[in-house]
Parts: structure tokens; sequence; C-alpha cells
């Protein structure tokens, strides 16, 4: 394809995806430990902690991605002038990470939450009867359980949270659909063959992981 002989625009299309790996690993796991953190407040015995994550639940979960990322740049690093590097790109990469952070841990509470509602509620009043506290609880008995029951949805979400990552294009980091679209106009005579090469790659890329993610559950199912 001659739009990709030219080594320019290989390189960009090549780093453009790798930006999106970057973002999707570093969102993923800030996104899973806050995640968790927030699905352990959702069923505290504590009405504060409960109503602080079902707040962030409910607030996240039901406000636009695109509005989460222009707050952290027109927000937080335009107005309140919050500052992640001095380097302008890597700067952006961090705001968007920020931002997809806080909305997918969001979708994170929610399936660890469905998944601790798995395990059987004697085992968690076993572990009380024994003396553990209820964090004790929860990371001895009952996450470890939840965790295996959840391993489809978290799937579902990183396959989201990837798809998710080009809107961090909208802030100015130079991403898979930002080189897409710069290839496009570039090259108007070969749209669709660019269309077709960057939905094939993340088609390349997100397939295989869901089909990991399938297996992995089945393996590690709970059988009840």
């Amino acid at each position: 394809m001659h739009v990709f002989a030219d080594p320019t625009n290989l390189d960009a299309y090549l780093s453009g995806f790798l930006w999106i790996l970057k973002l999707t690993g570093a969102s993923a796991v800030i996104a899973l430990v806050l995640g968790v953190l927030l699905a352990a407040f959702r069923v505290s015995p504590v009405p504060v902690l409960r109503g602080f994550g079902a707040a962030w639940v409910n607030i996240f979960r039901n406000t636009p991605l695109t509005l989460i990322i222009f707050f952290c740049y027109f927000g937080l690093f335009s107005t309140l002038g919050l500052t992640l590097s001095d380097d302008l790109n890597l700067n952006n990469f961090w705001l968007g990470v920020v931002g997809l952070s806080v909305y997918t841990a969001a979708f994170v509470c929610e399936s660890v939450r469905s998944g601790i509602n798995t395990v059987p509620a004697g085992q968690a009043e076993a572990a009380r009867a024994i003396g553990l506290t209820f964090f004790q609880t929860l990371r001895i008995v009952v996450l470890p359980q939840a965790g295996r029951a959840v391993v489809a949805p978290l799937g579902s979400v990183l396959i989201a949270l990837c798809k998710n990552a080009t809107i961090v294009g909208t802030i100015g980091l130079i991403e898979a659909s930002s080189v897409m679209k710069q290839l496009i106009n570039d090259n108007g005579d070969a749209v669709i063959p660019i269309f077709l090469v960057f939905a094939g790659t993340f088609a390349a890329i997100l397939v295989p992981t869901g089909y990991f993610f399938g297996w992995l559950a089945n393996r590690l199912a709970v059988k009840r």
C-alpha cells in the first residue's frame, strides 16, 4: 500500500498505536486499583464510604468521557495549571490517563461489586465469626473468589478502555485516530485502505484479547 510505503507515514502509524497501548496499560492499572477500592467502599458497613462509592459511580458512569477528558485538559491544566510533565505530549498523555482512569474505575467498581455479590454471605459471616475485620474479610476471603468471577467482565472493560483511548486525541495527543485523520487528509484517494488498516489493527489487538479473557474466565470459573 503506497501510503504506508512512506517511512514517515509508517512511523506515524506505529507511534499512534504505541500511544494507544501506553494509554490503555497505564489507565488499566490505575482504574483496576481505584475500582477495587471503590467496590470495597460500596459494600462497606460505613455509610459515608458507601455514599462516596455510589456517588463516584453514578457521576462518572453517566458523564460522557469526552467531557471528562476536556475537563482534565481545560479545567485541570489550562485553568488550574496542573502540569504532569514538562513535555507537552507527555503532559497530554498523563491528563488522558487521569480522565480514562477515573471514568473506567466506575465500570471496574461495578464489575467487582457484582463478583462480590456472587460470594455466599455465609463465608463472610464465618470470617467475621473468627475475628477478621471487614477489610481482612474482603482481602482474604471475598476478593480472591470475586476476582475469579469477574474475569470476563473486566476483559470487556479493558477492551472498551482501549477503544476509548482514541478520545485522548481531542486534547492533542497524536494517537491512532489522530494519525488516521491526518493520513486521510493527506491522501484523499486512499480513504478506504487507510480506514481498513487502522480498523484491522484494532481488531487484531482486541479480538484475541476478547478470546483470551473468555478462555481465562472459563479456566478460573468457580464451580458451585
